[in-house]
This record gives structure tokens, sequence and C-alpha cells, in this order.
């Protein structure tokens, strides 16, 4: 008899441990670690667990949101590293040499922009469907960014002219690196895209000039035709200077600001329609054509 109860207990306690609760990680008054307490065997309780999963499996989690399971910019393409252009040891004078370029002619702008003279010349520009590029000091770029997102809108390329348009040459290094600096970060914040073209202030260059604009991204540019419209000599005598000048490949160098610029607006006026007649295309140079270091 007492053989017999013995048995009978062992089986009734054996019993109680195999019909747990079929919470894994554990109740309040249990050690806490799950599965404490319980033994494998088919799991007895009020309900089914969601996350338990089947008897003796591993515990199934709950749907996750995708973007917990992996970055969201994980199917996104790699992002190509900016090549900076080469260092150069003078600037680029033309466009490239090649079947595209044999009537072709490139209007730049340098010094502003200026609320007086600028909007006319983009507007005489606008008239004809020429672009043209527009070397702008920071200085006034900082006050006049409604017209360098006029610039861009319209199809026109803003380059880097430097801050106050000083004579690099005399700057120190930091001092010139500010100068280049601020005016792209005025453009950028402005338009959304730094310049990838820069100018020298009176032509002035030197290594670190050179040196400078590459780092920030930028190839330099300088001109074939000065029309020398800051000189305000006429409008007829800077007419004549751009169309003697005219020709395959040149670059015309003018000004938006740094002084009086009506000579320039009423100038521009007479010569583009001129230089269109004569069969010349203005076009912009792209930093893919121009000739390697």
């Amino acid at each position: 008899m007492l053989l017999r109860t013995a048995v009978f207990l062992g089986v009734a306690a054996a019993g109680l441990i195999t019909t747990g609760n079929g919470n894994e990680g554990g109740t309040p008054g249990s050690s806490g670690v799950p599965g404490a307490g319980s033994a494998p065997g088919p799991a007895a309780g009020p309900g089914p667990n969601p996350a338990a999963g089947a008897p003796g499996s591993l515990p199934r989690a709950l749907p996750e949101k995708s973007y917990r399971l992996r970055p969201m910019t994980a199917d996104a393409p790699a992002r190509p590293a900016a090549v900076k252009p080469a260092v150069r040891t003078r600037p680029i004078l033309e466009l490239p040499a090649d079947a595209s370029t044999h009537s072709s002619m490139v209007l730049t702008f340098d010094d502003g922009p200026d609320p007086r003279y600028t909007p006319a010349i983009l507007d005489t520009l606008g008239r004809h469907g020429v672009r043209a590029m527009f070397f702008v000091c920071g200085e006034m770029a900082a006050e006049n960014r409604d017209l360098l997102r006029r610039m861009v809108d319209e199809g026109h390329v803003i380059g880097n002219h430097t801050w106050t348009h000083p004579l690099i040459p005399k700057l120190s290094r930091p001092a010139l690196a500010a100068e280049i600096g601020r005016t792209s970060e005025v453009v950028q914040r402005a338009v959304g895209e730094a310049p990838q073209w820069f100018r020298a202030p009176y032509g002035a260059w030197n290594r670190a000039a050179f040196e400078i604009g590459a780092e920030l991204g930028m190839e330099p540019l300088a001109w074939t035709v000065d029309s020398l419209d800051w000189e305000e000599p006429g409008v007829s005598t800077i007419v004549s200077r751009v169309m003697r000048g005219a020709g395959p490949r040149a670059i015309v160098l003018s000004h938006d600001a740094g002084g009086n610029r009506t000579q320039s607006v009423q100038a521009i006026a007479s010569y583009l329609p001129q230089l269109l007649a004569r069969g010349y295309r203005m076009t912009l140079p792209t930093l893919s054509a121009v000739a390697p270091h």
C-alpha cells in the first residue's frame, strides 16, 4: 500500500511539472529566466501563445517592420565619390577644339550680381535664348541670392570669383581659402550646388589659387576676349572689341557689377544679335570636355 501511494504521488507530481502556464518568459515570482520551471513536452494553459510557436520549437518572433530588419538605404545604389579636378598650372583659356565648338563662343560676366545691371543682362540673354556664365563675388551674391536663383533657373552657370575681389598674390593661403570657400558656400546655400568653375580677379593666378580651387572641385577658367568694359570706354568701343575678338572657341569677358555698368548692358544688347547673325552659337563649357591637365 505504501509503495502504491508513493508511486501515485510521484505520478501526480510529474504531472504538475509538465503542465506549466505556457509563458516562456516566466511568471511573476519566478526566477525570471526564460523557460525556468518548464520542461519539454506539450504546453498546457489558458490558451495558445503566438510567440511560443509549435510545441518544442523555438519562440516565434512577432512580425517586424521592414525598416527594423534592415537599413532603409540597404537597397540604394552606392553614391560615387566626387572626383576632384587635377591641380593645373595655368587656367583654361578657350573651349576645347572639336567639331562641336567650331562656331561656339562663351559669354562671361564678372563681379556681380548687381540688381542695377544683372537683371537687364539676363533679360537680353533670355530674349535671344542664350546662356552665359556669371563669376560672382561672394559679398554681392550674399545680398542678391534671388538673382543667383534666377541665373540657375534660366540655365546659366555660376562661377566663383572670390568674396571681395582681391589681388590673389597678395593674400596668405588661409585668407585666399576663406575668400574662395565662403563664396562657394553662399552659392551652394542659394541654389543647392557649389560652383564648378573659378576665375581669379584681375586674371592674377598663383599656385595656391589652383590648388584651393581644385580642392573645392572647381576648374580655373580665364578668357580670350577682354571687352575692357570696366573702363567705360563707350558702348560702340565695347561692341567693336567683342566683334573683333569673336571667333571659334572664344571666351568673352564682360562685367555686370563693380562700377557703372550701363554701357555693358547696352553693349550686349548690340553685339549679341550681331554674333548670332554671323552664325556663332553661344554655349557653355563642360567639365567633361575641358582638356586634361
